[in-house]
């Protein structure tokens, strides 16, 4: 009798499900987690039992259910991302569409005065988290803390959007850390190249209350796959008041915050005119920097500002594709760690991809820092992964070793764009993708395997996506200056021949 094919092993469990009994997975390379870091286990295995890893190791002497074998492939802990794209990028709109001002990443005042109004339906907002939801695990990411932008949004993200954002995690298995995002004020374009600051500290303040309700709600459902995190939206968008009351509510709450800051020119010099300062010096004054406080991106940071995080114990959220494209690196990755930052990682852009990130945070930091040496593929393997678990404050996320979660996601490394293969994490972060995730666990469910996702069609998904952001694309000249049309804003790469032939 011919054995079952692991692909026909897993064809059977039913996805987003815990299968019952012990399940034992093994291949080449198993990653786990001893003596406080990885250690990579050859032709390792390792047993879940319910949601939990109870083995790590070779030669596994108990009863299991189910075997899985992948073969050529690496085991790991999920990766963990802090500034995860839950909406439909609009920032590959800027890669070739200067200045941005001029493109609509800023309101025109006359938009503001006519009032601004939210370019998506709820029902369109709620998809598109399952969306993006599902491109996350596709891409080996099982922990994920969602972020939007708010240029296309009536003011900020509302309550409605966020409590389906829950049911999309519980339903496709994706563990998340939710709230709706607030802010006090935003940037408006007065003329040409010209902005200033707008504030309603009486929006932040409700945008708060209506956060804190959230997370009251909405812990520890579906297994405790959902936990809260406020997010207020950018340091230049928020308010003394609306950040000391932020905090105050994150320590009832127990949980972190993620607020942007030393990320951008704009901001650097819009907090400077207003606090005569850069933003993590505002904040030290103010008495909020501390451990509570993740910070994506840390590209404009100074040195004090570096040093007031490390001093502070502030984890900064690294995402390096999308400040790349942009013209910006953190500068440097391994002058954060030799600081004694913690360093999390994000993708922050589409695609959803974190072994493209890891590659770019690589070839910035060698670059910055004018030396091969300084920094090792598994030092940003361990930011995607330990640096995360550290941000959130859990020890039993992001490694795999007896009594952490089990989320996990297994990677092919028989590729025939990675030949030949060495070390299996250099391997991966020097020419993968995501596209090489074979299976995805989280919780001990079955979350994803070899494209297909719990809960969602993402073929038909995608198709729906374009149509949403075809939408939104054919609103730009609402909010750009000057109100040009949409082919003059977002011109082609090279012109388009027009069939003249019928």
């Amino acid at each position: 009798m011919t054995r079952p094919t692991t692909r026909q092993l897993l064809d059977a469990l039913e996805l987003g499900k815990r299968p019952q009994g012990r399940t034992l997975i093994s291949a080449a390379w198993v990653l786990g987690h001893r003596d406080g870091g990885h250690r990579l286990v050859r032709n390792g295995e390792i047993v879940i039992d319910g949601g939990e890893v109870i083995f790590v190791g070779n030669d596994f002497p108990g009863e299991v259910a189910r075997r899985l074998d992948f073969g050529n492939a690496l085991v790991s802990p999920g990766f963990i991302d802090l500034d995860a794209l839950s909406d439909l990028d609009t920032t590959i709109l800027g890669i070739d569409h200067h200045p941005g001002w001029a493109k609509g990443r800023v309101w025109p005042r006359s938009y503001v005065e006519a009032g601004p109004y939210e370019m998506y339906s709820q029902e369109e907002l709620s998809f598109q988290k399952r969306f993006a939801f599902g491109q996350l695990l596709l891409n080996g990411i099982t922990t994920a803390a969602p972020i939007a932008s708010l240029f296309y949004r009536e003011w900020g993200e509302t309550v409605a959007e966020f409590d389906a954002a829950a049911e999309a995690a519980g339903e496709l298995g994706l563990r998340v850390y939710l709230s709706p995002a607030y802010r006090a004020g935003g940037m408006v374009l007065d003329a040409p190249g010209q902005m200033s600051p707008i504030f309603n500290e009486e929006h932040g303040l409700k945008g708060l209350h209506d956060a804190v309700d959230y997370i009251g709600r909405q812990t520890g459902r579906f297994n405790d796959l959902v936990r809260g995190l406020l997010v207020p939206d950018r340091v230049e968008t928020c308010t003394a008041e609306l950040l000391r009351q932020t905090q105050a509510a994150a320590g009832e709450l127990g949980c972190k915050i993620r607020l942007h800051m030393a990320q951008g020119a704009m901001e650097v010099e819009t907090v400077r005119k207003l606090h005569g300062s850069t933003a993590p010096a505002w904040l030290a004054r103010l008495g909020l920097l501390n451990d509570r406080l993740i910070a994506p991106h840390a590209t404009n940071a100074t040195d004090e500002d570096l040093e007031l995080y490390a001093a502070n114990g502030v984890s900064i959220v690294h995402c390096p594709l999308v400040s790349a494209r942009g013209g910006s690196t953190l500068n440097s990755f391994s002058r954060c760690r030799e600081r004694g930052i913690n360093i999390a990682m994000g993708t922050d852009t589409a695609p959803a991809d974190m072994m493209m990130n890891l590659l770019v945070g690589l070839i910035a930091c060698r670059i910055n820092d004018r030396a091969p040496d300084r920094v090792r593929c598994a030092d940003l393997f361990d930011a995607a992964t330990l640096g995360g678990a550290k941000s959130l404050g859990r020890d039993d996320l992001g490694r795999l070793a007896p009594g952490a979660r089990a989320d996990i996601a297994v990677f092919g490394l028989d590729d025939a764009v990675m030949a030949p293969s060495i070390d299996p994490i250099t391997t991966l972060v020097t020419g993968g993708s995501g596209k090489v995730t074979q299976a995805v666990f989280v919780d001990g469910r079955l979350s994803m395997r070899f494209g297909e996702v719990a809960g969602i069609d993402m073929k038909t998904a995608r198709q729906r996506a374009q149509q949403q952001f075809d939408g939104l694309i054919a609103k730009y000249p609402e909010r750009s200056w000057g109100h040009p049309s949409v082919s003059e804003i977002f011109p082609p790469s090279y012109p388009i021949e027009v069939n003249t032939n019928g």
